[in-house]
């Protein structure tokens, strides 16, 4: 069966997510260890993820983290420099499922402030056919539950839909409802198998 809809990871599938990198640039590698030894910064942004207000968190973060407040608030103020730059390839790779008339939904654990900057930055996010996005949905991946409301809202059947996604906890939680599933690992590879399944040629697919 040839896949009905293809659904996109948007962090580190189409825009590249590496807050470590950036902080290694600005402050460098070892403060930068230190900071995220001491502090769960990924488990902060997970609340944002989830819908919670995206100053208030990052705020009330550095305010209990005195001895990293200015390096805490650069996640707020600086955030889009942690989200860059976009993965041209896998933006064109959504451009031809498009062109090809195959629906393209978006599934990604996002802020729901930290997606509007990231829509203002990136005119792609907003060419999705449907967009499922955490914050807006009070949940995250990996929970079966996201899952489950991508399936009832869009009604195309799981075992149509395929997902890319860079996690592996991810995509092991949409297997499990019987999606389709490529572990996106660069686009090359994700080119190849968008081919085998016979949703773009090659031209469409360069």
């Amino acid at each position: 069966m040839t896949p009905q809809a293809v659904v996109f990871d948007i962090g580190n599938v189409l825009i590249e997510w590496q807050p470590e990198r950036f902080y290694d640039r600005v402050i460098g590698a070892p403060r930068r260890r230190r900071m995220f030894d001491a502090l769960d910064l990924h488990g902060m942004n997970d609340r944002i993820d989830r819908g919670e207000n995206f100053t208030a968190v990052v705020r009330d973060f550095a305010a209990a983290n005195p001895g990293w407040r200015a390096e805490i608030e650069m996640w707020h103020d600086r955030w889009i420099e942690l989200a860059a730059p976009e993965i041209d390839r896998s933006v064109r790779l959504l451009r031809a499922l498009r062109g090809a008339g195959v629906p393209v939904f978006a599934l990604s654990n996002f802020g729901i402030k930290t997606f509007a900057i990231g829509a203002a930055r990136y005119p792609f996010l907003g060419e999705f056919d449907r967009r499922y996005i955490s914050g807006h949905m009070g949940v995250i991946k990996p929970d079966p539950e996201i899952y489950g409301m991508v399936e009832a809202d869009c009604g195309v059947p799981a075992a149509a839909l395929l997902f890319a996604d860079d996690r592996a906890d991810n995509i092991a939680a949409a297997e499990a409802r019987g999606w389709r599933t490529h572990l996106f690992e660069g686009p090359q590879g994700w080119a190849d198998r968008l081919v085998r399944e016979g949703l773009l040629d090659r031209a469409e697919a360069a």
